[in-house]
């Protein structure tokens, strides 16, 4: 009898969630479980992978217990993570030899000034798509290799292994069997070469990063190998896993060259669909790989920004202004504008297209009559403001406009908000019904892996609109973005 669902796993930057879907891409059950953040210092983002594991296999069971399922009902897993987010572990304890370093963390970004005065920014942005950054895996590795007391000598011994967070999951669930990462991932260390798919061994060297401790690079929908029987009854196939903006593109069935999505999630994170062809970009987005599939590699322009849905989280947590998100758009009607007031949500650096790790947030145009509500304003602005400026400098790159965005993530279920962005992009905005496509793109890989979907034509047929919200006659849309770009460049280069 043929399995009904597929189960994927969505091991996020806050939360470890697990959401079944049925053939025609519906949600059937849903557990989630957020985690313990961790701030050593000042800039530097920490997590623990034995948590993360933990919590992911928990809500995979649950979701499991909540459908009334049984492992024997699943055709397979598909996983998608939270990139670059840096684990080191003992292959022989499986236990981690540091913290997990969030893709967040600045700590390296004195040791990325020195490769850049090296003048090793051309070579390796040719060869990785990236630009040097803290952002990335490879300086992470470098750090707890140089940090971590015995971790260079183990690591030398053969006796440590790296991975991003969905090859720590792979590795886990099948009981130290497989060491794997899709090349999507890879694309984000900083260590592969994504013309040749393969680590790239003069980085490693310059990185003192051992071979052997890296997982081996394959296709996202494959299938890799399958649970232990003890987690959850009987072996599940894992038969594709990809990270979460890779998934997010799938999920949204980007599948044709020059289709694009957004994602308002803890960052902001475009992605452009760029067929089987890399393409160079000349204004700070990256080239990554997309998605391996049918033998095919197929590439994307990015735009990551480090901040968007989190500054939500911090007028909730810090300020202590709202209760919760869903509040904010309510809030934000409330006043005709921001009263002139921007935030720049810099709390990490600024991602693309600026790339500067040192700047810092800043709120400006505040007045004695600033207020509560446009401060909540100014807040959902800025979501908007960095995505333009993403999809302003992808347009530079492939030489026409985005004229429309798929998107997806958390924030998106705010009606103010993609209002604004279709005024300030000039063009339309597709929300879908199911906006939770990090975890269905997971799911469509593993069910290709294994038939549960026959073709992309069969996950295209699933894809259905919610809203479409197209910009507004005579916005004001260029005044407002002068301002803003203003207020960008009062906090970079601090």
């Amino acid at each position: 009898m043929k399995k009904k669902y597929v189960m994927a796993l969505d091991q996020g930057t806050t939360s470890s969630r697990c959401i079944i879907y049925d053939r025609e891409g519906r949600i059937i059950s849903v557990s989630q479980k957020e985690f313990r953040q961790i701030y050593p210092r000042e800039g530097w983002v920490e997590h623990d992978g034995e948590e993360i594991y933990r919590t992911q296999l928990q809500v995979a069971s649950e979701a499991l217990f909540k459908g009334g399922l049984r492992a024997s009902d699943i055709d397979s897993i598909g996983i998608t993570n939270q990139r670059e987010t840096t684990i080191v572990w003992d292959k022989e304890t499986g236990k981690p030899v540091y913290n997990a370093i969030v893709w967040q963390c600045r700590r390296t970004a004195d040791f990325c000034d020195s490769l850049r005065r090296e003048g090793l920014e051309k070579e390796y942005k040719e060869k990785t798509g990236l630009l040097i950054d803290p952002y990335f895996s490879a300086t992470k590795i470098q750090w707890i290799l140089e940090n971590v007391p015995g971790a260079r000598e183990k690591a030398q011994a053969g006796k440590l292994l790296f991975g991003t967070v969905e090859t720590w999951i792979i590795w886990n669930l099948t009981g130290g069997k497989v060491h794997v990462t899709d090349y999507s991932n890879a694309s984000r260390t900083m260590l592969f070469n994504i013309h040749e798919l393969k680590w790239d061994r003069d980085i490693m060297q310059r990185f003192d990063i051992p071979e052997c401790m890296l997982p081996e690079p394959v296709p996202s929908s494959k299938i890799y190998g399958e649970t232990e029987a003890h987690f959850f009854g009987e072996p599940i196939v894992i038969g594709g896993a990809a990270g979460d903006q890779q998934t997010a593109l799938f999920g949204q069935t980007c599948f044709s060259e020059g289709q694009a999505k957004n994602t308002y999630g803890t960052g902001g994170f475009m992605l452009l669909n760029t067929g089987e062809k890399i393409v160079d970009s000349k204004n700070g987005l990256l080239s990554t790989i997309a998605w391996g599939l049918d033998d095919k590699v197929y590439y994307a322009l990015e735009g990551s920004v480090f901040v968007s849905g989190a500054v939500i989280q911090w007028l909730r947590d810090e300020l202590g202004i709202i209760k919760n998100a869903a509040e904010t758009e309510e809030i934000a009607r409330s006043v005709e504008n921001t009263g002139g007031v921007y935030i720049v949500p810099a709390f990490t650096g600024l991602g693309a297209p600026y790339w500067d790790p040192y700047a810092r947030g800043t709120i400006t145009g505040i007045t004695r009559g600033t207020n509560r509500s446009h401060i909540v304003r100014a807040a959902l602005e800025a979501m908007a403001y960095q995505t333009y400026d993403l999809a302003k400098a992808m347009s530079e790159d492939i030489g026409c406009e985005i004229k429309s965005l798929r998107v997806d993530g958390g924030a998106c279920e705010n009606d103010f908000l993609l209002e604004f962005q279709a005024d300030i992009l000039g063009g339309e905005i597709y929300r879908p019904v199911c906006t939770e496509t990090t975890s269905l793109g997971a799911a469509y890989l593993a069910g290709l892996a294994t038939g549960f979907w026959e073709s992309l034509d069969d996950i295209r047929d699933n894809w259905q609109i919610d809203r479409i919200f197209a910009p507004a006659e005579n916005n004001n849309g260029k005044i407002l973005l002068e301002g803003w770009h203003k207020a960008v460049k009062s906090c970079v280069g601090l």
